[in-house]
């Protein structure tokens, strides 16, 4: 196997398998904050805050996937 077929093999394994984990944990989060808002419609202001910065927490995991996926093929 050439090097540059490794290359772009390691960066699409690097970014499928680091992006699995935060869409999942996206899903999750979301409709927890949904059920959370609709058991108690007062509490969403808070609920929306706290998940607005989970999801950008999350995010984060998938943006370091993605920084790695570049310098594997890039680099």
């Amino acid at each position: 196997m050439e090097l540059e077929a490794a290359k772009v093999i390691g960066a699409a394994l690097a970014m499928g398998l680091g992006a699995i984990g935060p869409g999942i944990g996206l899903g999750i989060l979301a409709s927890k904050a949904l059920e959370a808002i609709g058991r108690n419609p007062e509490a969403q202001s808070k609920v929306q805050t706290t998940m607005i910065l989970a999801i950008a927490v999350t995010e984060a995991v998938a943006i370091y996937a993605l920084v790695v996926a570049l310098m594997i093929l890039f680099g």
